[in-house]
């Protein structure tokens, strides 16, 4: 059996403010044509279909466009949802689904229940595990603590339960979606720890001939048969360096036999940029750069004017501008001495912030600022009648 494992679809997600619908389907022209040319027998998708639990209209007609074309394709499909996905508006219609071969599994009542498959070898049991959240399950699993760790070994146990049930032939296949010891994350990712522990054992999963892991945005292979696809997208610059793509697994007749990288195709690469305003502008070695989204850190003392604009015209894609932390500490208290005012200090924070001092229009506008926001007549007389 070939299975392509792909995950953290996070469609309708935007990068920057920069709509990514157009790049998300355009993975999913890959994703159909990957199957059709490996000849892929089952699609597996683990968890973060969606960005947000209430996905935008577009977003949904995507999802329903992807799940149709690979209904139609030759490959059966396996979904969970993921901490982004809301399990019960994913999971709509799912027993409709099936029969048309898309296995959409959202509920943790149905973990311990595969998907059932089969090839010339025999049977194959996918168990489909979704995002699973402690503090909803400590009393109904009668969790001995709230973790992560804790509901996964306990959903782990209901898998192994299952599969001792079955033939000794019959291959298993999990999916899950969890921070596994032993990859690193990216900034992208949404934070899921409990208790401030959200990482699982490995060892969870000894035994299975195939774990397809969901959640991280980056590949990582913790074992021949422990993998993270990530992300097809790169949701943040901290991404700029990750490869991303799917696996492409084969099992045999004794569970895997291989696994092989498939890259994804890159809509526009991102570029992380240091350096000053000048350099950046005519350094003929950020030429390759002009049509990525780029990341830009100024050097510059004192901070230019104006800057993004600048940059704009050479790199259109700029999206974020930003500057190397301060060395004094931002939030070191100033000292008001007798006779400065308000405006004074908020004229000396932009001279010690951009190693310039304010313009006249800026200390305009400085000044207005402050009296709207120091002159409130009405907590006047509530302090003075208090008093």
């Amino acid at each position: 059996m070939r299975i392509l494992h792909t995950s953290d679809w996070h469609l309708g997600r935007s990068f920057h403010r920069e709509g990514l619908l157009g790049h998300q389907g355009a993975f999913i022209d890959h994703l159909l044509a990957v199957v059709e040319s490996e000849q892929v027998d089952l699609v597996v998708v683990s968890g973060d279909v969606y960005d947000r639990a209430l996905p935008h209209v577009d977003a949904v007609a995507l999802a329903d466009e992807s799940f149709a074309r690979l209904a139609h394709s030759r490959a059966s499909v396996v979904v969970s949802s993921g901490n982004h996905d809301s399990a019960q508006r994913l999971g709509f219609g799912s027993r409709l689904m099936d029969a048309a071969g898309v296995f959409v599994r959202t509920s943790a009542a149905g973990i311990g229940t595969p998907v059932v498959l089969g090839d010339e070898h025999g049977e194959v049991a996918v168990h489909a595990l979704p995002y699973l959240d402690p503090s909803a399950l400590l009393e109904p699993w009668e969790l001995t603590h709230r973790s992560h760790e804790a509901a996964l070994a306990e959903a782990m146990a209901r898998v192994r339960a299952d599969l001792a049930g079955r033939g000794p032939r019959t291959r298993s296949v999990v999916l899950a979606h969890a921070f596994v010891a032993g990859a690193e994350p990216s900034e992208s990712e949404r934070d899921i720890s409990v208790g401030g522990v959200s990482r699982v054992a490995t060892s969870l999963f000894d035994g299975i001939d195939y774990t397809a892991l969901g959640h991280l945005h980056g590949p990582h292979v913790l074992g021949d048969a422990l993998r993270y696809s990530g992300s097809p997208l790169a949701y943040s610059f901290s991404e700029a360096d990750q490869v991303k793509g799917s696996w492409l697994v084969e099992l045999g007749p004794d569970g895997l036999a291989s696994a092989e990288w498939i890259d994804a195709p890159v809509p526009r690469r991102l570029a992380r940029l240091t350096g000053s305003l000048e350099e950046l502008l005519h350094d003929p070695r950020h030429t390759v750069h002009e049509d990525d989204w780029v990341q830009a850190t100024l050097t510059d003392a004192p901070r230019p004017l104006r800057a993004m604009e600048q940059l704009r015209r050479r790199f259109p894609g700029a999206l974020v501008l930003q500057f190397p932390s301060p060395i004094a500490d931002p939030y070191t208290p100033v000292a008001r001495r007798a006779g400065r005012s308000d405006h004074d200090i908020a004229l000396d924070f932009i001279n010690d912030l951009r190693g310039a001092p304010a313009t006249e229009t800026e200390s305009t506008l400085l000044r207005e600022a402050v009296d709207a926001c120091c002159h409130d007549p009405d907590q006047d007389v509530l302090v003075g009648e208090a008093g």
